[in-house]
């Protein structure tokens, strides 16, 4: 299918001229004579270049490209503006509407043609763009984090809230699998820069001299090996996002570099002499509790600070238990299309070992579990055995005088009443101590008051 190009020119012999010269080019052209008539051809229809006369009898040729940019344009398109008497004002504030070329008149064929091809890669690019994002705003939109838990609809919220903010930089803190990257994205495709890149990094996957170039760019012949100028991530990002994903790895010296990019929206290239200006907002992630300390494997305080200006702390997995109700069949569904089997029946007894289950991988794990589950399949049920989920351990396995509890398996007690009484004996042998007896079950402490009040145990509880 032939692109289609606007011809806007009130001369009838030079406008003939132009679409048979450029027909010959494998073009769909469509001609306008006037502003009105071109703006109706525009309207409903997506021109992947315009050639337009600047001065048409009904006026300015720049008006119509502010007009189309305000509110008529549904795709882009760039615009080659031709004229008799080029002023400077008009060449001026055709560059500031960001038209793609400015000629005069007459122009060289061979000149024009150039300028043609020029936009219509500019356009061509400018559109897959488009596309990526429009697929990514749907993909990444803000009920991406499924859930049903008060976790989760607490994520949500803040997720709202953090999407319509304009944001320097953003600390996001939780444990490995906890979805640090889907939140990134969320936020990068629901705020206002989500017309500009999104540009992903792992800082713990390159060395010190690596990162330094992949970060900051280098510049040719800055060290051995290095034939041609490289922009690094930060001009890459540029009008976007730049996401540092386990930025805790970073070398001290490159904590500096990132923190005066941070503060100063400027960087150096590696060999470079200038410095360059950036326009990026920067989201940093971590799975660990990051040491303040200056020696090697710690983590400079002031860069901290500065990435601090909001911190969203993620839930694990286990604090979203009943939130496994909406993942497992997302993902299901996800994995069954990849693989083309039909797995749509979940078994009580494998329901019940995902929830019992702990998911030290937490999100992520389970994703693994569902698609190897999905890909070993013969049948349309989820079959346990593919599972393959880790034995649990608890800290006193081996421990001859550890703490126990006697509960008697007569079928006196329904499981929440079990349930019940593991929790209630175990806060009066850790002293009522939420802390304690969270550790020593292997939950977390939001979990464990969770349970707590769902079954209405009385207990003098001490925070811990």
């Amino acid at each position: 299918m032939r692109d289609t190009l606007l011809i806007i020119e009130d001369e009838k012999l030079f406008s003939t001229e132009l679409a048979r010269h450029i027909e010959g080019a494998r073009w769909r052209v469509e001609r306008a004579r006037s502003l009105a008539e071109a703006s109706e051809r525009l309207e409903g229809r997506e021109p992947l270049v315009v050639v337009s006369d600047m001065n048409l009898p009904d006026g300015n040729a720049l008006d119509l490209l502010e007009d189309w940019q305000a509110g008529l344009a549904e795709q882009p398109a760039e615009w080659i503006f031709l004229t008799g008497y080029g002023t400077v004002p008009n060449s001026v504030r055709a560059l500031r509407l960001g038209a793609f070329d400015f000629l005069e008149k007459p122009c060289a064929l061979e000149r024009l043609d150039l300028a043609i091809a020029g936009a219509a890669r500019s356009a061509r690019a400018q559109r897959r763009l488009q596309d990526r994002t429009t697929r990514a705003n749907r993909r990444y939109a803000i009920d991406a984090f499924l859930g049903e838990s008060g976790a989760a609809r607490e994520v949500r919220a803040l997720l709202g809230k953090l999407s319509g903010l304009r944001l320097s930089t953003l600390l996001i803190q939780g444990e490995t699998g906890t979805g640090k990257g889907l939140v990134a994205r969320i936020l990068h495709y629901n705020g206002e820069r989500a017309s500009g890149p999104l540009v992903e990094v792992n800082c713990a996957t390159f060395s010190r001299n690596l990162m330094d170039s992949e970060l900051f760019g280098h510049e040719a012949g800055a060290f051995t090996g290095a034939q041609s100028r490289h922009r690094g991530l930060f001009e890459q990002a540029r009008g976007g996002t730049l996401f540092l994903d386990e930025v805790g790895e970073l070398d001290t010296s490159l904590q500096a570099k990132l923190l005066k990019a941070v503060e100063d929206h400027r960087i150096r290239r590696v060999g470079g002499e200038q410095e360059i200006e950036i326009d990026v907002q920067v989201f940093a992630a971590t799975n660990r509790r990051l040491s303040l300390s200056e020696g090697p494997g710690g983590f400079r305080e002031d860069l901290l600070q500065r990435l601090s200006v909001f911190v969203f702390e993620l839930p694990t997995l286990r604090e979203r238990i009943p939130d496994l109700e909406q993942l497992v069949p997302a993902m299901l569904a996800e994995f069954d299309a990849e693989s083309g089997n039909r797995v749509t029946e979940i078994p009580t007894e494998v329901w019940d070992r995902l929830a019992s289950y702990m998911w030290p991988g937490n999100v992520r794990e389970l994703r693994n579990v569902i698609e190897r589950s999905v890909l070993l399949s013969t049948s349309g049920v989820l079959d346990e055995r593919w599972l393959q989920l880790r034995p649990e351990t608890t800290t006193s396995e081996g421990c001859t005088d550890a703490p126990s509890i006697s509960i008697p398996l007569d079928g006196g007690l329904s499981l929440d009443e079990i349930e019940a009484r593991i929790i209630g004996e175990s806060l009066a042998l850790h002293g009522h101590n939420v802390t304690a007896t969270a550790r020593a079950l292997g939950t977390t402490r939001q979990t464990l008051r969770y349970r707590i009040e769902k079954h209405g145990i009385r207990s003098t509880l001490i925070a811990g």
